[in-house]
C-alpha cells in the first residue's frame, strides 16, 4: 500500500500510428494517397490554366493519380523483393554453414576411420611379420567383440579384466620380464607345452607338499608329453637343508619322476662347498635356456610372487647356478 485509494490506474492510450494504435490497411492507404495526389493535380491544373475544359483537367488528374498508384506499388514491390532476396541470402548462408559443418564432420569422421583402418592394417601387418599366430589374435578380437555385445554384466566385466591382464603381460614382456602375485600355474603349463629343448628345474623344501597336489599331477603329465612327443630333456634338482631331509618320501618322489623320463638329483645345502652354498635357492625353471620361471617365497615360506625373466644377464646367472648345484648334486639311483 502506498497511500492511494487503491483504484487501478487507467491504461495508457496508444499513440496514433504506433504498433498498438489504429493501423490503416495498405490498399486503403494507397487509394487515399492516389486520391489526394489526383485532387492536388486537378486543383493545380485548374489554377494554372482556367481556360481549359474540365475534361482535360480531369484526365490529367487521373493520369497523375494512376502514376502515383503505380509508383506506390512499384516501391512496395521493390521493398518486398529486397526482403525476399535478403531472406534467401540469409537462408543460403545458413544452408552453406550447415553444409560446411556437415562436410567438416564427415571429413573428420572419414579421417578418423581411415586412421583406425591404417592403424589396424599396420597392426596386422606387424603381427603377420612377427612370430605370433595371427589366427589366435584374430580369434581373441572377435571373441572379445561378441562377449562385449552381450551388454553389461559379470561376463563382460570378467572379459575386460582378462583382456587387461593379458595386455599387461604382453606389455611387460616387451621388457623381457613379467611378474604376478602368487604362483601362476597357467604360465608354468603354457611354457611346458611350448618348450622344445630343455627344462632345468629346482625344487626346494618349500615345495615338498606341492607334488601331492592336482596342479602338480597336470604339470608332470605335461612334462611327460614333452619328453615323449618332442624329445625335451627334463632335469629336476631337489634341494634340502640337511642330509636328513633325504627321506624315503623324497626318494619315492624322485623314483616316480625318473620313471616318467625326468632326470633327478638331490642336493643338501649344508653339505655344499662354501663357494657353491652362496647363491639363490629360490625355485626356478629354465626353459630352453631362454626364459626363467621363478617363484619367490615370503617369510612364511609361501609362494608370494612369480616372475618371468628372459634378460640375458639374469638367464646367465640362473643357468650358471643350476649347473653348479647340479654338478654337486647326488643321484638317487
Amino acid at each position: 500500500m502506498d497511500g492511494s485509494s487503491g483504484a487501478p490506474a487507467p491504461a495508457p492510450i496508444p499513440a496514433p500510428g504506433t504498433a498498438e494504435g489504429l493501423r490503416i490497411p495498405p490498399v486503403l492507404l494507397k487509394t487515399l494517397v492516389t486520391v489526394v495526389v489526383a485532387t492536388i493535380a486537378y486543383v493545380t491544373t485548374n489554377l494554372i490554366n482556367q481556360d481549359q475544359n474540365k475534361l482535360w483537367q480531369l484526365a490529367v488528374s487521373i493520369v497523375i493519380g494512376g502514376a502515383t498508384l503505380i509508383v506506390q506499388y512499384m516501391v512496395d514491390f521493390e521493398r518486398r523483393l529486397a526482403s525476399v532476396e535478403t531472406g534467401q541470402q540469409a537462408h543460403a548462408r545458413e544452408v552453406a554453414d550447415r553444409l560446411a559443418g556437415h562436410h567438416s564432420e564427415m571429413r573428420t569422421l572419414v579421417d578418423r576411420r581411415f586412421t583406425d583402418i591404417s592403424e589396424a592394417t599396420e597392426l596386422f601387418d606387424a603381427l603377420d611379420h612377427s612370430m605370433l599366430r595371427l589366427d589366435g589374435v584374430t580369434r581373441l578380437a572377435r571373441s572379445a567383440t561378441r562377449v562385449s555385445s552381450l551388454g553389461p554384466g559379470l561376463v563382460s566385466a570378467f572379459a575386460r579384466e582378462e583382456i587387461d591382464r593379458l595386455a599387461s603381460v604382453m606389455e611387460n614382456l616387451t621388457t623381457m620380464s613379467a611378474d604376478c602375485p602368487g604362483e601362476n600355474h597357467d604360465w608354468l603349463m603354457a611354457l611346458t607345452k611350448c618348450t622344445t629343448g630343455t627344462m632345468d628345474a629346482t625344487s626346494s623344501f618349500v615345495e615338498r607338499n606341492y607334488w601331492d597336489s592336482e596342479p602338480a599331477l597336470r604339470y608332470l603329465q605335461a612334462q611327460a608329453e614333452a619328453i615323449a612327443q618332442r624329445g625335451v630333456k627334463v632335469r629336476r634338482l631337489f634341494i634340502v637343508q640337511k642330509p636328513e631331509g633325504v627321506d624315503p618320501a623324497l626318494l619315492r618322489l624322485c623314483e616316480d619322476q625318473r620313471n616318467m623320463g625326468i632326470d633327478t638329483r638331490v642336493v643338501a645345502l649344508s653339505e655344499l662347498p662354501p663357494n657353491v652354498r652362496r647363491g639363490t635357492t629360490n625355485d626356478f625353471v629354465i626353459f630352453d635356456e631362454t626364459l626363467c620361471y621363478e617363484v619367490e617365497p615370503d617369510l612364511l615360506h609361501e609362494n608370494a610372487k612369480t616372475t618371468l625373466n628372459a634378460r640375458e644377464d639374469h638367464l646367465r646367472q640362473r643357468v650358471k647356478r643350476f649347473r653348479e648345484l647340479w654338478d654337486v648334486g647326488l643321484s638317487d639311483t
